[in-house]
């Protein structure tokens, strides 16, 4: 949404911000084609939006997980190159071929399913194999490969794919100097020099991620692709915050205070009154919750900037809403509650939330829910000279 958004909660995203992430981005890999990862619904910033954004600073492709977000993009008018990489048995693959989709391919079944839909569609399939060299989800193990590359060879042959990438995805690319790493990077290259030995052509080879593209130019090849870090996350937290890497957030959240009271100590604030007020004091009710993706783990650590101060959960985030122990102080109801944000006006980052609720900040940003509104400013790219000024 582009309007004002109701008071109790938004998400603003800055799509300015956005598209000066994937212009550092591509700065880091200037010989590489660019990918906008927007999977999840762009790691919770909006799909839509956030992909006309990365085309519009220099993205040439853009990627997701499922084939049905790839297709709501075709369908929201989203042009160029488009891939996908999470496929069940069953499809959709006629549908992908319709939509001229890269669809990744990591096993015999899927290439015999695409193939089997490319034949009935009367065109072929493009498709990417993807390699396991060591991340142990998805991707073909090397002792398979031979098979897979002969089988889309023969594909190949009868017209019904056209292989255009050979890819794999690494495991500890955001730990510098983990042995996985220059492994990964090895055997890739020995599976691609395979391939090509039998003959396969593709158009890109891809592995490098959003630390592959900060810190590992020797994994650039023809095409990075880059998730967290083009919404201003760094994806190497003990290596450098997204300022030391050129990145600004991209997600401000906020909320309006619901209700603020005078409350007397020794009173229990929310389930199981895991907090008691140490003395009389005046709390606030912000109105987001874990139905909003708010972590019930950062009950008692989440950080909240209020009235200039960083005011803590007090006790657990319930579904629907939480307290914060305003110290005596008096905004009125109706006042900014900001969760994080860039944090260069004294908020909170979504990293601090990551860190008080043990987990990373991908989480906390993706697993914002539909309840909070996205508030999109700096829309235009025009926009962007006007900030410089």
């Amino acid at each position: 949404m582009t309007e004002t958004a109701p008071l109790r909660a938004r998400a603003e995203i800055d799509l300015a911000a956005l598209r000066a992430n994937v212009r550092t981005l591509r700065a880091h890999a200037p010989g590489a084609a660019f990918m906008a990862v927007v999977k999840a619904d762009a790691y919770g910033h909006g799909m839509v939006p956030c992909a006309r954004a990365a085309i519009e600073a220099g993205a040439t492709w853009v990627g997701t997980a499922t084939p049905e977000e790839a297709l709501a993009l075709r369908a929201a008018g989203i042009q160029g190159r488009l891939m996908c990489w999470l496929w069940t048995p069953g499809g959709p693959w006629r549908e992908g071929i319709e939509a001229d989709l890269d669809m990744s391919v990591s096993g015999l079944w899927a290439l015999r399913e695409v193939a089997a839909a490319a034949r009935e569609v009367g065109r072929p399939a493009r498709v990417q194999l993807k390699a396991d060299t060591g991340l142990g989800r998805n991707g073909c193990m090397p002792a398979d490969w031979p098979e897979l590359v002969s089988q889309a060879l023969q594909a190949e042959a009868e017209g019904l794919v056209r292989v255009t990438g050979l890819w794999s995805h690494f495991a500890c690319a955001d730990e510098p100097g983990h042995p996985s790493i220059a492994a990964q990077l090895r055997l890739f290259r020995e599976m691609v020099a395979a391939a090509e030995e039998r003959g396969i052509r593709p158009e890109v080879r891809h592995i490098a991620n959003s630390p592959g593209t900060l810190t590992l130019p020797e994994t650039h090849f023809d095409l990075v692709r880059p998730g967290i870090a083009m919404y201003g996350i760094s994806p190497s937290p003990e290596v450098g915050t997204p300022e030391d890497f050129g990145l600004r957030p991209v997600m401000r959240l906020s909320a309006s205070l619901a209700l603020v009271k005078h409350v007397p100590g020794g009173h229990g604030v929310s389930y199981g009154h895991h907090y008691v007020t140490p003395g009389e004091t005046t709390l606030g009710l912000v109105p987001l919750g874990y139905g909003d993706g708010i972590p019930r783990h950062a009950s008692g650590t989440g950080p909240v900037l209020v009235g200039g101060k960083w005011r803590t959960v007090a006790g657990r985030v319930a579904m629907d809403q939480f307290v914060v122990d305003l110290g005596g102080d008096e905004p009125a109801a109706g006042s900014e509650a900001v969760l994080f944000g860039p944090g260069d006006r004294g908020e909170p980052t979504a990293e601090d939330w990551a860190q008080a609720a043990g987990t990373i900040a991908y989480e906390i940003v993706t697993r914002i829910g539909s309840r909070v509104p996205r508030v999109y400013v700096n829309e235009r790219p025009e926009e962007d000279d006007r900030l410089d000024d």
